[in-house]
């Protein structure tokens, strides 16, 4: 699409915010939505303080505000950035048919560098994730230096991906690193005796590279790992 269509936008957004607050254990400070995090929500302008969890009454006005603030947006990414960033993938999943082919790959970019676990999101899944990666346009997904570094490649690559106990069990998964120090220190972080993993990969099956966060991220297709081994 060459042009994002706000109103789809728009309306997959209010959607999301109608949703149901899921509570937590440590709810209401701590709850599960697109566009709250803690169920305390303090109005612009005013001093009341709402808790979401507490009442309809209070999601009503809260759900009402961010309504207009929605409908006031004059881009998705205005929009995106008024999500949790939890769920700025189940965001793009669900609005990139509304989105131009720019601004659904700068947001999908932004979203996956920002997200804590993107590989373990449970509202999307790995090759929902492959499929859009698939559909983004390279120019607007990486920085030019980005470009560079994927031009630059093997047609053969090697790549590294450190797991601890908290994802294990994930080791085939779209973000993997060039570099193998990297591998080792995610393997290694919060004092965990974790492992690393090399594979190689056809660089026609690697979907980005990011470097902004200095980690030489590569997404790519996991289903199409070749020669998979902890090392």
């Amino acid at each position: 699409m060459s042009q994002t269509n706000m109103q789809e936008v728009k309306c997959v957004a209010k959607w999301l915010l109608f949703t149901d607050v899921h509570t937590t254990e440590y709810s209401p400070m701590i709850v599960h939505h697109p566009f709250a995090s803690s169920g305390f929500m303090m109005l612009p302008g005013t001093n009341e303080i709402l808790d979401i969890t507490a009442s309809m009454e209070s999601r009503e006005k809260w759900r009402d505000y961010l309504g207009k603030k929605i409908d006031e947006a004059k881009s998705a990414y205005e929009i995106f950035l008024m999500l949790n960033k939890t769920y700025a993938l189940t965001f793009i999943k669900y609005a990139k048919d509304g989105l131009s082919a720019a601004e659904f790959s700068e947001i999908l970019a932004d979203a996956w560098i920002k997200a804590e676990a993107p590989n373990m999101d449970v509202n999307v899944s790995k090759m929902e994730l492959v499929e859009l990666f698939s559909q983004a346009d390279k120019k607007s997904l990486m920085t030019e230096a980005e470009q560079k570094r994927f031009a630059d490649l093997t047609e053969t690559v090697t790549v590294y991906r450190g797991v601890t106990s908290y994802n294990a069990k994930n080791v085939r998964a779209l973000s993997w690193t060039l570099d193998r120090s990297k591998a080792e220190w995610f393997a290694h972080r919060f004092s965990e005796d974790g492992k690393v993993y090399q594979a190689q990969i056809n660089k026609a099956d690697i979907l980005a590279i990011f470097t902004s966060r200095n980690e030489s991220e590569v997404v790519l297709n996991p289903r199409k790992l070749q020669q998979l081994k902890a090392v």
